[in-house]
């Protein structure tokens, strides 16, 4: 492999509490030494006048589909996640796998994706494997038993930890959940959830999984929280994640800079009642995909939809600006974009987040450019516990990011959700380049990222 410097860019490592000009000495794919000396090398890379830092951690993201009929495994929204700036992603979230966790990281071991991926294991899609077909009804002890046994092995596999979609299965119980977690106690995993309710029910609701935490003494990550506390609620939901940490809750949240969330327009989210809760009507979602692609709802859209392709992608507009930008500024909130697609249709958060999060706050004085840089860096690698990531200490991956702050844009849009990104000039996984001035040169250097 060859050794490589990045030479006179102004390195941003929160970890290390690095934010000066150096140059970075890469080899054998590790990262050897920062220094201000220049030293040789087979390839140079001059960074003059840009920000360079560790690869973006994306802690909320969802994978790709894999096609085992044709074993087929689509890079959709790997590509976009690499176009910004992400070089390892944890897909998984919201209860959700899209095949069995475990071939999928070896799959990505096999032939490669455009980013790093590491994964949760998703309580819906084991609840479905084991015969919980009913997402409103409890599952009988038997189910519950088989749910253990796998979720016990996807854990030992290497997944991250149990992910749920409460909001999605609200069948179930206490008892289920529980026994779920309690999976994560030997290694000290994560529970993260998409909390049952949201709007004026939000605190209920991350109350039960906080309480989950704190009695069963795990690690809590609440999902996407300005989307589940975006209508007025965030002041007071995030003093209770403050007032849960004061007890010793090891409890943090995600979140994406955007006042708009994307679901299937057959999911719960818009069972009876959605129009009061979040005070808006029909015309508050736009269809992303199928016949009515780029057109808001009608009530006899929604209901022919609803009823005959439940699976259509769609963007909800009702979360306030205000509590968006409070959830993001909050030390409790990483930066996460819940990326999600089908092909290039759905919300432009899967191509936008990272470099959204740089202009709309960093630029604009909101927060610090160093601060923003630990929301996508050092901090999602603690919380996930990715010690060779988020950082340039010596012997960590050489997962990389150079862009030109001037000019790093999100382009990505409602109409348009899968355009790249404007200002990244190179991304690199293990000292490889993967992008380069801008454009994918490699779009398989990703490997599986697993928590063991």
């Amino acid at each position: 492999m060859k050794t490589l410097l990045i030479e006179k860019g102004h390195i941003i490592d929160p970890q290390n509490n690095i934010n000066g000009a150096a140059n970075i000495f890469i080899k054998d794919g590790k990262i050897a030494l920062l220094t201000e000396e220049f030293i040789a090398a087979d390839e140079i890379i001059n960074a003059e006048g840009k920000i360079v830092c560790p690869g973006f951690i994306d802690i909320h993201m969802h994978e790709d589909p894999y096609d085992p009929a044709e074993d087929k495994l689509d890079k959709s929204i790997a590509l976009s996640m690499l176009k910004m700036g992400v070089t390892t992603a944890i897909g998984g979230n919201c209860g959700d796998n899209v095949y069995d966790p475990l071939i999928y990281l070896d799959i990505i071991d096999k032939r490669g994706t455009a980013t790093n991926l590491g994964l949760f294991a998703g309580h819906t899609y084991i609840r479905n494997k084991c015969g919980g077909h009913d997402k409103y009804s409890p599952v009988n002890n038997e189910t519950l038993n088989k749910m253990v046994s796998l979720g016990e092995e996807y854990l030992s596999g290497g997944c991250f930890g149990i992910s749920y979609g409460l909001k999605y299965i609200p069948g179930t119980t206490n008892i289920e959940l529980t026994e779920m977690s309690k999976l994560c106690k030997p290694k000290d995993k994560l529970i993260t959830s998409h909390v049952r309710y949201d709007a004026s029910r939000v605190f209920e609701a991350v109350q039960e999984v906080a309480d989950l935490g704190e009695k069963l003494d795990l690690r809590v990550q609440i999902s996407h929280i300005g989307s589940m506390g975006g209508y007025g609620q965030m002041t007071e939901l995030l003093k209770i994640i403050e007032e849960y940490k004061s007890r010793g809750v090891d409890i943090l949240c995600d979140c994406y800079p955007y006042n708009a969330f994307s679901t299937y327009i057959g999911e719960t989210t818009y069972d009876d009642g959605f129009l009061e809760a979040y005070n808006a009507d029909y015309d508050s979602v736009l269809i992303c995909d199928g016949k009515y692609a780029g057109m808001r709802c009608t009530k006899e859209i929604f209901e022919e939809l609803r009823a005959a392709a439940p699976m259509t992608l769609t963007v909800g507009f009702f979360m306030k600006d205000e509590d968006v930008t409070e959830a993001l500024l909050s030390p409790n909130v990483i930066l996460g974009s819940d990326g999600v697609r089908n092909g290039d249709a759905g919300h432009p958060r899967a191509a936008g987040t990272f470099p959204r999060f740089i202009s709309q706050f960093a630029k604009t004085g909101r927060i610090s450019l160093y601060d923003t840089i630990n929301k996508m860096t050092a901090m999602p690698a603690k919380r996930l516990r990715l010690r060779n990531k988020g950082n340039f200490s010596a012997g960590s991956d050489a997962d990389i990011v150079v862009f030109d702050y001037s000019k790093i844009q999100d382009k990505s849009t409602y109409e348009e959700p899968a355009k790249e990104p404007e200002g990244i000039d190179y991304v690199m996984l293990g000292g490889q380049i993967a992008v380069e001035n801008g454009k994918v040169v490699n779009d398989s250097l990703g490997k599986s990222v697993r928590c063991v």
